[in-house]
């Protein structure tokens, strides 16, 4: 018997070490799938271990798992620009508005100049003082509405783009980022997920309750298929953040409109859509993925929102870094 175990040693020790190995491999990758969905050790470290296992397993599972990397990127992009901000001090920077000072154009705008077609354009709003522009003020804002991300779940949104990355990872990686804004800022965040007309559904995550991470994977990982409709999702953020200025009295929330695709609305909505605009002083903010910028330029949604940007490179989560400081 020993010169047996004495033979089986080796063996044991080599099958331990390989073991111990592989277990320490799927705890690092476990905790980095984590932290790309935004559960903290902290978080992991109360959780039983019957629902920790059972998270990791949808998270591994999911159908936006492959993309885990793409939203911690976009998570910890967002962070760096949240770093970047400077509270209480003259120069803060708080939205946007409008006006002349080239000092302060933000980026999209100044793309614009790299395009012939659009320099008379950039020189035509630049004489009208209507450029946009960072806005900062010396003290801090009181009263800001929810953050509302309406993401397009069409069957267009499905297509992958540069880098095998589909359109739909690039806008749910976004929109997780946007929720991780509202968290940090003490806003509400409600996603909009939206296709065909009166199709849509609406996740909320209340600024004074847990995100739990079942509810964010759900918004995450629902796909509704279908056409698209900018009527519906709009509609929907209005009412939303109408019925919380009726409670809360709080204002100037953000819209943030992200698809891929163009559609008509009608004149007696527009009407009404730019009426609770004017009422309740909220920004909207445009993200139109893998459309052509001259398609995008002259589209429906441009006349919809504040601020149009194009996306057009799916693995840059930079392209959208301006976004994080003005919201």
């Amino acid at each position: 018997a020993a010169l047996a175990a004495a033979t089986a040693l080796p063996g044991i020790r080599a099958t331990a070490r390989g073991a111990v190995a592989r277990a320490a491999e799927t705890v690092r990758q476990e905790a980095a799938l984590m932290r790309a969905w935004g559960v903290g050790s902290g978080e992991l470290e109360r959780m039983p271990f019957a629902e920790r296992a059972r998270l990791a397993e949808r998270l591994r599972t999911g159908r936006l798992a492959r993309w885990a990397d793409l939203i911690g990127r976009f998570r910890q992009m967002a962070d760096g620009e949240r770093a970047r901000k400077v509270e209480n001090t003259t120069g803060e920077l708080v939205g946007v508005t409008l006006g002349d000072d080239l000092s302060r154009v933000i980026p999209s705008e100044l793309a614009h100049l790299g395009l012939p077609e659009l320099r008379a354009v950039f020189a035509a709003r630049y004489a009208a003082g209507e450029l946009m522009l960072y806005d900062s003020r010396g003290e801090q804002t009181t009263g800001r509405g929810a953050i509302i991300a309406c993401v397009d779940t069409s069957h267009s949104m499905y297509e992958e783009g540069p880098g095998g990355i589909t359109r739909e990872a690039w806008s749910k990686a976004c929109a997780l980022a946007l929720l991780d804004q509202a968290r940090a800022a003490g806003r509400d965040f409600v996603g909009i997920l939206f296709s065909a007309p009166g199709r849509f559904e609406v996740f909320r995550f209340p600024a004074d309750e847990p995100a739990p991470v079942d509810r964010t994977v759900d918004f995450a990982e629902t796909f509704l298929g279908g056409g698209t409709s900018y009527q519906t999702p709009l509609s929907a953020a209005g009412e939303l953040l109408e019925a919380e200025f009726d409670d809360t009295a709080r204002m100037r929330g953000d819209i943030v409109m992200i698809t891929d695709d163009d559609c008509g609305v009608t004149e007696q909505w527009t009407r009404a859509w730019n009426d609770t605009r004017h009422r309740l002083g909220f920004r909207v903010f445009g993200l139109v993925i893998g459309a052509p910028r001259a398609a995008a330029e002259d589209s429906v949604l441009q006349a919809l929102c504040d601020n149009l940007r194009l996306i057009e490179d799916l693995t840059d989560v930079h392209t959208t870094a301006d976004l994080f400081r003005v919201i």
